[in-house]
């Protein structure tokens, strides 16, 4: 009997695919994703870029002290790489020229001036990106000088004559409390006022 023919087999080896690395997916509008930039994009900016970028840093820091934070905000939202902001923002903090310490004692002092209390105080530093261990140390008023502060505040809008009814009461706390003082310094302040 005849046996069947048997095909010989080839042993060849699957076809090798290539899996290209996948492309990082480029950021949403407005938010930066450093730890994902394009492949493109150079590790350090060209020097072109850098020196406009300390350029741009340099003249908004010549108006005011600003936080890190809010100063990498800007420069970014005009399209530097984040990484490139980050690294002239290092060079001005090393050279003095960007300095939270410097910006905290104006802030306060100046908001201070202006009449504004604590709290509210605290949370605009807060929207700037800093911490409240960093704010501490520069605005740790005592209750006294809270008292005083407000005191003038309100003789400043309503006058030195107490109010004269609870609807005014009530205005005068709800002004002292949009300003930023703490309601159980509101309270200390207007309680010699509260009867009709």
């Amino acid at each position: 009997m005849d046996r069947p023919k048997r095909t010989p087999q080839r042993h060849t080896q699957p076809p090798q695919t290539h899996h290209p690395d996948p492309q990082p997916s480029p950021p949403a509008p407005g938010q930066p994703q450093p730890n994902q930039p394009e492949p493109e994009t150079p590790t350090t900016a060209p020097p072109t870029e850098a020196a406009e970028i300390r350029s741009r840093a340099l003249k908004l820091l010549t108006t005011r002290e600003h936080s890190r934070y809010e100063l990498w905000r800007k420069l970014y939202r005009r399209g530097y790489p984040a990484e490139a902001v980050n690294t002239v923002l290092d060079q001005l903090a090393t050279e003095g020229l960007l300095s939270e310490e410097r910006m905290l004692a104006a802030y306060v002092t100046e908001r201070l001036n202006k009449g504004f209390g604590p709290l509210r105080i605290r949370a605009e530093l807060q929207a700037k990106g800093l911490p409240d261990t960093a704010i501490n140390p520069h605005l740790n008023l005592q209750d006294e000088q809270c008292l005083a502060l407000m005191t003038r505040i309100d003789a400043g809008k309503f006058g030195h004559n107490p109010p004269n009814d609870r609807r005014t009461l009530a205005k005068r706390a709800r002004f002292l409390e949009y300003r930023g003082f703490p309601a159980h310094l509101i309270a200390r302040a207007l309680n010699t006022d509260a009867e009709p």
